[in-house]
């Protein structure tokens, strides 16, 4: 399976993973599973980090290929989505990481339950 991580998810598998759920932790580490962290994530990392609402001081792109993580960049053809797609949730990363899940049929991991709300497979 193809899983895409919510940026919390990837956070916490680098420094907390005990937060996330042993039934995830099993679909992260399995090796049956390919998991991809987004551009979008670490555009959303990066932008928290320059107003001080994140510190960071690793590279996360390293750090997510270091750990296991393949990379998922965002597309032209995903952003299309975002113009349909109705506001239930507010955060435009939120947004992008599920249109990313919706283009792609792949399920995204997140604690967040807003993207309930949304046509997507979570997990």
């Amino acid at each position: 399976m193809r899983i895409i991580v919510d940026t919390h998810i990837f956070l916490w598998g680098l420094s907390t993973p005990e937060r996330i759920d042993s039934r995830r932790r099993h679909e992260l580490e399995s090796p049956a599973n390919i998991v991809y962290v987004s551009s979008v994530s670490i555009a959303e990392i990066m932008i928290k980090a320059s107003i001080g609402k994140l510190e960071i001081d690793f590279d996360p792109v390293a750090a997510a290929i270091l750990t296991g993580f393949e990379m998922l960049d965002f597309s032209g053809k995903e952003a299309l989505l975002l113009r349909d797609m109705p506001f239930h949730h507010r955060d435009p990363f939120d947004r992008m990481l599920i249109a990313q899940s919706l283009a792609n049929r792949f399920p995204l991991m997140t604690d967040d339950r807003r993207f309930e709300e949304y046509d997507c497979r979570l997990i």
